[in-house]
């Protein structure tokens, strides 16, 4: 399921550092993480969706990468997303 076009702007416009960036680790990171939840809602649902699952655990593996790319990069925006997002420092 795809996620909406505002839906996407929203998510982007929040965590941008410019009206220009579409592409930082903040906003990839945002734009991950409300896919991850889809999809998680929606393996709530649909227990047996195996091809589903495993595209979960890769986007939680791309996610884990980015936080913590931007952990050593920026540590403070690293805080500051983590917070925004409501995701565990387990990294």
């Amino acid at each position: 399921m795809a996620m909406d076009l505002a839906k996407k702007k929203e998510i982007i416009s929040k965590f941008c550092r410019n009206e220009q960036d579409t592409g930082s680790s903040e906003v990839q990171i945002a734009l991950l993480s409300n896919r991850i939840s889809t999809l998680t809602e929606h393996l709530k649902i649909n227990k047996k969706d195996h091809s589903s699952r495993l595209g979960l655990l890769k986007l939680v593996g791309q996610r884990k990468s980015l936080l913590r790319y931007l952990k050593r990069v920026n540590y403070p925006k690293y805080i500051e997303t983590i917070k925004a997002l409501g995701i565990k420092d387990k990294i």
